[in-house]
């Protein structure tokens, strides 16, 4: 069989033919964390401009706070790649930034993630004129503390250029951890489990 399908509409395709796609898809897939460390590196150079440092920059700081504050490996992949989602959907970036990450981690991390843009306009939204307090619609939500927490912590305090954060290098394993792991596996996700982050986080 060739290693090419023969159709060109997928209503097309033969069993035979989306098993070899899915044996074709399986080393793809194995290289997400590779392309996920590759956008970040492209971060550091292709960044929004005015701040006193870069995206990638302040991934790195927000994913060294993290480490630094003892929480999981969960936690620290999410602080680091929180906005991963800014070069391709700078409009909802906190949204595509979850989806990258979803599969793999915490359902509770995901969320933080997906919500984190709408909680950290509490720092700058009435500037822009803007509801500072539009976080309140979630304030029912069990995960609402942890958000808030996350972007106090790790987010909104990541932008100082002379914070002394750990190198690329130091997150690479944890980012091939955790994009090996089997994609929504429900030991993973723990679909409406709330660990939580402690309050007295934001030493690190």
């Amino acid at each position: 069989m060739s290693d090419t399908v023969s159709f060109t509409a997928m209503k097309d395709g033969t069993k035979e033919e989306y098993e070899l796609l899915e044996r074709l898809e399986k080393p793809f897939l194995a290289l997400t964390a590779d392309r996920v460390l590759d956008e970040l590196r492209r971060a550091g150079d292709v960044t929004l401009e005015g701040y006193r440092i870069n995206r990638l920059q302040h991934g790195l700081q927000s994913g060294t706070r993290a480490l630094r504050d003892g929480v999981d490996i969960d936690w620290v992949v999410g602080a680091l790649l929180h906005d991963i989602g800014d070069g391709l959907a700078p409009q909802n970036h906190d949204r595509m930034s979850a989806e990258v990450i979803r599969p793999f981690v915490r359902w509770e991390v995901s969320w933080t993630v997906e919500h984190h843009g709408i909680f950290q306009t509490l720092y700058y939204g009435h500037h822009y004129g803007w509801d500072r307090n539009a976080r309140d619609r979630y304030r029912d939500h069990p995960l609402f503390d942890t958000c808030a927490i996350f972007c106090e912590a790790w987010d909104q305090s990541s932008f100082d250029p002379d914070y002394p954060m750990e190198p690329l290098e130091t997150f690479e394993p944890m980012v091939r951890e955790v994009f090996s792991r089997k994609a929504y596996d429900p030991v993973v996700i723990r679909e409406g489990e709330v660990t939580g982050l402690p309050t007295q986080l934001g030493s690190g």
